[in-house]
């Protein structure tokens, strides 16, 4: 082999540069222990932070889960109870209110009898949550009640409830049952959240 060969001197500079990686790689500096083990600490910190976050996520969800559970486990049942306050409504009802004030003896005795069951039925329901509602005179709410038919009035503000033809009943805040109601038309719009009475408008019945 000629050393003056021109193909010769192209190929020694060539293998110069595997000869000085090999420094470069042995002399690259080692990863500061400290600083691997700060940076596992931040990961670990995270990690924990992020447990703890589900973890407590996790109790609230059930502790709202176990109170629904108790306040709507009755639910059910007090629907079908309804049917026993609405028929106590009825026997109360069907008494006159001349003859009411004016019974004596068994009569009178069996007209109490049933006031003070129907007042201990709501008094046992409401122990448990349900609540029935009083929506005579008050704004048609369509989340609670249902309007039957539509009363011209003009002395009263559009969309009041003049009329209760079914109780209605909450449990919580939900409704077991809505109102059956007759509200007003005719009258002024009502001073405060007007939509009221347009819903009532829309919800009677036709």
């Amino acid at each position: 082999m000629n050393p003056n060969d021109p193909e010769n001197q192209n190929a020694a500079p060539q293998a110069e540069p595997a000869n000085d990686a090999a420094p470069e790689a042995a002399s690259a500096p080692e990863a500061d222990p400290i600083a691997v083990l700060e940076a596992e600490k931040t990961d670990l910190k995270d990690k924990l932070l992020r447990l703890m976050a589900d973890m407590e996520n996790l109790r609230r969800r059930t502790e709202r889960e176990m109170g629904d559970a108790r306040t709507y486990a009755v639910a059910n049942f007090a629907r079908d109870m309804l049917n026993v306050a609405d028929n106590v409504r009825r026997a109360i009802e069907s008494v006159p209110e001349e003859a009411s004030k004016t019974a004596e003896g068994a009569f009178k005795g069996l007209i109490d009898g049933i006031d003070l069951t129907e007042r201990d039925l709501l008094k046992t329901l409401e122990r448990h949550g349900v609540k029935r509602l009083e929506p005579q005179g008050q704004k048609f709410d369509p989340n609670l009640h249902q309007a039957m038919f539509e009363i011209p009035n003009a002395e009263v503000p559009n969309g009041t409830v003049l009329q209760v033809v079914q109780s209605g009943y909450v449990i919580g805040d939900r409704v077991l049952r809505p109102a059956l109601v007759g509200v007003s038309k005719g009258g002024p719009k009502a001073a405060a959240n007007g939509a009221g009475g347009e819903t009532a408008d829309n919800s009677s019945a036709s």
